[in-house]
């Protein structure tokens, strides 16, 4: 819980939340064939104001246990789409198929540990991706000239393979921990089939791509990092490498809300230097509410972090200054439901206090 609170607290600092009239929000199903009838599940998020934004497509990682996938939702990446957003993007954050509540059949399997292919599985992330593109076009707030392409380890890898086969107006791919097939700290499946997969996007993918690695990330550390960039830059790939300084206790978990101060003066760079960002950050305000008297100093940091939390989130507390907290869930009936559980296990007497950005019952 404390590290929890003290990554929501870091992510206040740095304004990345928004409040309903500085963003614009919407649930979105995307239409593809293959994904069955309510299509991929993705959320969208743009400034407010009239005018045709970059699309910026963010893309998700692969938790290592298969059954973890389905818990995952849009509003886990709400802080990196606030980032993106308040540069100008439409940040479009898209759940493949088998991950949240995107129908169709998990497409990513890459065979068996000791032969991989990689290179398949990232193409079918890439279908993903190409089709939550083609949903976008023709909207008239988006624009997919000048686009870009953000993933985090799974989804890095998901966007360069979508490089090696660019859609009309990809402009650039941005890939924090890229890579597939990690089953345990340091330990990857068929490395020499995962620099291969790099090695046969490259010979394709010509857009500007940068790469970013911790120096302690346990799913795909350094050396390995300079191995799968060597391979696709050997091929023709366009790639800059960032091997970022250590964070936290896992350098994997560099492209998190904790981590905003790090990683985005990098993205900033490398979008100046592509040419493709028109504007400094707009700031955006966080929810002001009153800060509840009984809380303790556990109490008052968790409600701190609660403010800077994700949509859809509730905050819930008893008399005597028991708490608990959840956001970034589905629906904020869930995060009400949620809440109230976690807080009943400390008092009995607990009710909703907050509820996204306004207090309970008001």
């Amino acid at each position: 819980m404390r590290r929890s609170i003290a990554a929501f607290c870091m992510a206040l600092l740095v304004a990345t939340q928004a409040c309903a009239e500085s963003l614009h929000r919407e649930e979105l199903r995307l239409p593809m064939a293959v994904a069955g009838l309510r299509g991929l599940e993705a959320m969208l998020l743009r400034p407010a104001g009239p005018g045709r934004y970059p699309l910026a497509v963010l893309t998700h990682g692969a938790p290592r246990k298969p059954a973890d996938r389905a818990a995952m939702s849009p509003y886990r990446a709400y802080p990196h789409a606030a980032e993106f957003a308040r540069r100008g993007f439409a940040a479009l954050v898209v759940m493949r198929r088998g991950y949240g509540a995107s129908d169709g059949t998990f497409a990513e399997g890459a065979g068996p540990c000791g032969r991989r292919n990689y290179w398949a599985g990232g193409n079918a992330s890439a279908l993903d991706l190409r089709a939550a593109i083609a949903a976008m076009v023709g909207r008239p707030d988006v624009s997919t000239e000048g686009m870009i392409v953000v993933g985090v380890s799974a989804g890095g890898f998901a966007g360069l393979a979508l490089a090696a086969t660019p859609p009309p107006g990809l402009a650039a791919v941005i890939s924090f921990a890229g890579g597939r097939g990690s089953r345990a700290d340091n330990d990857v499946c068929d490395e020499e089939a995962l620099i291969d997969a790099f090695a046969t996007y490259g010979k394709t993918a010509r857009v500007p791509t940068l790469w970013v690695y911790a120096a302690n990330d346990k799913y795909f550390g350094p050396e390995l990092a300079r191995r799968m960039h060597a391979a696709f830059t050997a091929s023709g790939g366009r790639a800059e490498l960032i091997e970022a300084p250590a964070f936290g206790s896992d350098g994997h978990k560099l492209y998190s809300a904790a981590g905003i101060p790090i990683w985005t003066p990098m993205v900033d760079k490398f979008l100046r230097a592509h040419h493709l960002v028109s504007r400094e950050p707009i700031a955006l305000p966080v929810a002001d509410l009153p800060l509840p008297p009984q809380l303790s100093a556990a109490g008052r940091a968790g409600f701190t972090a609660y403010l800077a939390g994700s949509p859809h989130k509730a905050f819930a507390m008893s008399p005597t200054g028991a708490f608990a907290f959840r956001s970034a869930q589905r629906s904020t009936a869930t995060a009400e439901a949620e809440a109230l559980k976690a807080c009943g296990q400390h008092a009995p007497d607990c009710a909703l206090y907050a509820v996204d950005d306004g207090l309970a019952n008001r």
